[in-house]
């Protein structure tokens, strides 16, 4: 089930059948908006028990995509939004996150393990994500980056 809300909230915008789960919403480019959706969405995600142990995990990664669609692609522009899809079936979740940025190159990162940058109090949050998640992959120009974590990972 699809849908945009204006309240940032899970309710009415979501489908659970059995263990499985679909979710779509929106949610205004303003900081303060991730915690309450992400929250609700962490709920959910520990219900269907599809991830079971590793919720911390994909908690960290999905607040980091979030992060980074707010601060770096819609700029805190609160008349742009960011987009969030989540499915759990089959044991695998999946969560995409878009913001209507122009996007980036995402083979073109420092390094935030390299010497260099190991003060720097940016550019830790994709080299997160990829740590945590079993898949994280970048589409429509860096503006959307996918997130897939396995039931059975054996990653962490």
């Amino acid at each position: 089930m699809s849908s945009q809300s204006g309240d940032d909230s899970l309710a009415g915008h979501s489908q659970l059948v059995g263990s499985d789960f679909e979710f779509s919403t929106s949610l205004r480019s303003d900081i303060n908006a991730i915690s309450p959706l992400v929250d609700e969405l962490m709920i959910v995600i520990k219900h269907c028990h599809c991830v079971a142990g590793k919720e911390e995990e994909v908690e960290l990664a999905l607040r980091e995509a979030l992060a980074n669609a707010v601060l770096h692609g819609n700029q805190q522009n609160v008349w742009k939004r960011v987009s969030i899809h989540c499915c759990i079936h089959f044991g695998e979740l999946s969560i995409i996150v878009k913001d209507e940025g122009t996007g980036f190159d995402p083979t073109n990162l420092a390094d935030p393990t390299d010497i260099a940058n190991i003060n720097s109090t940016r550019g830790r949050g994709i080299y997160l994500m990829r740590a945590l998640m079993d898949e994280v992959r970048f589409e429509q120009g860096g503006s959307e980056v996918h997130l897939r974590k396995s039931c059975n990972s054996n990653r962490h």
